[in-house]
């Protein structure tokens, strides 16, 4: 991740999530900017959840590295993120001829759909998945990730609290992870919008994750929802399948 000088492009800071990638964790994961208190002091910062299965949070001022912490159980690669924010290697998680089972999967820990932070509950929410590849090498010197039939994969809609990363509430889903890619989004009305797995649209509390309204569209996801205001009222919107679907929020 690089921050730069809007003006002129100069290089004004960079950070390197996973050096030397084996496992095709890149960090194309949302960024998300918040202006809050963090250790006791009001800061402007940077939060990520990185494909690799941390959760980032860095001042995007100075690029100070601030927190990385797990935001997945299955997590083999690296053993935690040090006080200079690199990662913590554990030995024998390289692709091998015979292959090398290491967690998370090759789709990561997360992907590109979108996370959200609330200022409200302090909490950042988002889609992930608890799930280990195994890492083959190629006769053409790369590598070919196989799932492991013994170990399935779970996804979690899943709130973080925003200073420590440790996981505030979580709603298992139900169905085959790699069929969604939506991502969520939180109200300032204290909801959280997302799409389930099974197909269906949801809206949850967003302090405690109880469900608060349903709607079933059997579709595979592949897209995050928004939000807008027309004439005064809100509405929420989602791509699901061939089909744009827009609720408007009660008064």
């Amino acid at each position: 991740m690089v921050a730069l000088e809007a003006k002129t492009g100069k290089l004004k800071w960079h950070f390197q999530f996973t050096p030397h990638d084996l496992h095709d964790w890149d960090a194309t994961e949302p960024l998300v900017l918040v202006d809050t208190k963090f250790q006791g002091r009001e800061r402007k910062l940077l939060l990520q959840a990185n494909r690799s299965g941390f959760y980032y949070v860095l001042d995007r001022l100075s690029g100070e590295f601030l927190l990385g912490k797990p935001f997945v159980k299955k997590l083999t690669w690296a053993s935690g993120i040090g006080a200079d924010g690199r990662p913590q290697l554990v030995e024998g998680n390289r692709p091998s001829v015979k292959g090398t089972k290491t967690c998370p999967a090759v789709r990561g820990a997360t992907n590109w759909y979108s996370t959200a932070f609330n200022p409200a509950t302090r909490l950042f929410y988002v889609m992930a998945v608890e799930d280990c590849s195994i890492y083959k090498q190629s006769k053409l010197g790369g590598y070919e990730p196989y799932p492991d039939p013994a170990d399935p994969p779970q996804k979690y809609l899943r709130a973080l609290d925003v200073e420590t990363g440790r996981i505030v509430w979580e709603i298992p889903q139900v169905g085959a992870p790699e069929a969604n890619y939506s991502g969520v989004l939180s109200t300032a009305g204290g909801v959280v919008f997302y799409g389930e797995t099974g197909g269906g649209f949801a809206a949850v509390d967003a302090r405690t994750g109880r469900t608060l309204w349903h709607f079933e569209t059997n579709q595979v996801w592949k897209a995050s929802p928004m939000t807008y205001m027309v004439k005064g009222r809100q509405y929420v919107a989602i791509a699901a399948g061939g089909n744009i679907f827009s609720f408007a929020l009660a008064k």
